[in-house]
């Protein structure tokens, strides 16, 4: 690709991501970008076949252009309360930038367009990543590494933090009370480090246990999908109207 082509590919991806963040998505058709790129709208379709697929690309270097900024914030996290304060300075820079604002319009987008809901997963994903790499170096000491499937857990932070994103517009003092509820989370992980040992390889037995009862669990139900359903209706039978 010529260094011209790769430039005219740059301007489109930037005008797409321009256009979403201050005039949403649905003001992000192929004459809107072009005019904001100042390209011909017909390149969109050149380089990116269709504009679905523009904005996926242009949704997808921005991902990786974001988490590669905090990468070496997240390598240098040695506990939870190191993890929680990078969460703060991610949330304060994202907000400022205006990146969460592209990752709302994208999620609604998602409902309707399997391509946007491929690059909402592609920037979730790459957020999991990073998250379950630092749960893995921070519980590799601690018992609570056995307690806790770190990739769920990653999973969790990651969507709790896009949720605070969300929500932050409508009410900002909600971001402080999930920053606050995270941040007990380390009360109870520094809680179980103190254990002594006895109480700690006693936890670690019970949480493999727990887990065996919980695989054990998915397997059947995912085996017997009806019987799942029927021992759920047994179990809560339906109110009489």
């Amino acid at each position: 690709m010529t260094d011209r082509a790769e430039a005219t590919r740059g301007r489109l991806m930037s005008a797409a991501l321009e256009v979403i963040r201050t005039e949403g998505l649905p003001a992000a058709s192929a004459r809107t970008v072009a005019r904001v790129a100042q390209a011909n709208q017909a390149l969109i379709f050149y380089h990116f076949g269709t504009l679905a697929g523009l904005i996926e690309a242009a949704s997808n270097q921005a991902v990786d252009e974001r988490v590669a900024l905090y990468r070496s914030e997240f390598a240098r996290v040695e506990s939870l309360p190191d993890l929680l304060a990078v969460g703060r300075a991610v949330h304060a820079r994202e907000r400022r930038d205006g990146t969460m604002v592209i990752m709302a319009q994208l999620m609604a987008g998602s409902q309707r367009d399997p391509v946007l809901a491929r690059a909402t997963q592609y920037a979730i994903s790459a957020w999991i990543d990073e998250v379950d790499g630092v749960l893995r170096r921070v519980f590799a000491s601690s018992p609570v590494g056995d307690l806790v499937d770190s990739t769920g857990l990653a999973e969790v932070i990651s969507a709790t933090f896009v949720g605070i994103e969300l929500y932050h517009g409508a009410d900002p003092e909600a971001a402080t009370r999930a920053f606050a509820t995270i941040e007990r989370l380390n009360t109870l992980v520094a809680t179980i480090n103190e254990l002594g040992i006895t109480s700690q390889t006693a936890l670690r037995i019970a949480a493999i246990r727990a887990g065996r009862r919980a695989a054990r669990h998915t397997s059947s139900a995912s085996a017997h999908p009806d019987g799942a359903a029927t021992e759920a209706a047994e179990t809560h039978p339906p109110t009489p109207s």
